[in-house]
């Protein structure tokens, strides 16, 4: 089979899957450009307390020690844009935890690669393996990476997961959209906490997202989180290139229980009713203290 035929089945197979766009990147390690710029946004401490972001740097820096002999990286943008809004969490958070269902979906993606070539090995990473997600996604030609540091899938925009298959196979490679993202600076502007530096830089111990979910201990003096207890997506919708979010998969629509839910009835939650409303749901990476120190 040609590669370009491989590609194109294989592509075809995750976008089947649910992925709004999905292409190939060469498994090879960073550019020495992307590298640096990484080291010193951790040597800044930038990255708050997110000290996982310095572990495996030989990893981030090349993804082949994922999964020994990769040769390929197949990028995947799943959507989760929301027709209901939460006025408490961020779009991304109200249905089912984005890792379970992505690993589960590109399962067969997976299968079908190492069926393709035999011998073949695959690796599925949800965000949660050492892999500079958005730089290989902007490298297998899915989209740009925009002010807001997020990739922007053309004619999606920017409220996607991203998902990776490794694979020991080559496959054709897509490549580098040129330009960027309109660098109109509405996010910039728009970010509560002025945590973009309008460069495509973005400060974390100021951004409202990693405050109220990844950051543990007292929330900083006088800050607002302008409505929000978990996450925030200022940013993104003040995007012009979100103004038309495919819908959401299925399992990302919003949960009833979790859209229903008021601010006196986080402050009086138990853990029982916070495990059960939020049972395979991301907003468990928050822990119950952190949203009722947020609602404080």
């Amino acid at each position: 089979m040609s590669s370009s035929r491989c590609r194109c089945d294989i592509t075809d197979a995750a976008i089947a899957a649910g992925a709004v766009a999905a292409a190939f990147a060469p498994c090879e390690p960073v550019d020495s450009r992307a590298a640096g710029l990484y080291r010193d946004w951790l040597s800044r401490g930038a990255h708050g307390g997110m000290d996982y972001m310095e572990r495996y740097g030989d990893v981030r820096d090349n993804p082949c020690l994922l999964l020994d002999g990769a040769r390929s990286i197949l990028c995947c943008a799943f959507p989760y844009g929301q027709t209901s809004r939460s006025e408490l969490f961020s779009d991304y958070a109200v249905g089912d935890d984005y890792h379970e269902v992505l690993r589960q979906r590109l399962g067969p993606v997976a299968e079908l690669m190492e069926t393709t070539v035999a011998g073949s090995a695959t690796r599925i990473c949800v965000d949660t393996a050492p892999l500079r997600e958005r730089y290989w996604a902007a490298r297998a030609g899915l989209g740009v990476i925009g002010l807001n540091n997020q990739l922007i899938v053309p004619g999606v925009g920017s409220k996607v997961f991203l998902a990776e298959i490794l694979w020991t196979a080559e496959a054709d490679y897509g490549t580098p959209l040129p330009g960027d993202c309109g660098r109109c600076g509405a996010c910039v502007t728009a970010c509560p906490g002025h945590a973009l530096d309008g460069a495509g830089g973005i400060d974390c111990n100021r951004c409202l997202s990693y405050l109220t979910i990844e950051h543990r201990g007292p929330l900083p003096d006088g800050l607002v989180l302008s409505g929000r207890i978990y996450g925030c997506d200022i940013c993104q919708d003040v995007c012009p290139h979100n103004r038309y979010c495919p819908p959401s998969l299925p399992e990302f629509c919003p949960r009833p229980a979790v859209m229903a839910l008021s601010r006196d009835d986080i402050a009086g939650m138990s853990q029982t009713e916070f495990s059960t409303i939020f049972s395979h749901s991301a907003v468990k990476r928050a822990k119950l203290a952190g949203l009722k120190r947020n609602v404080r």
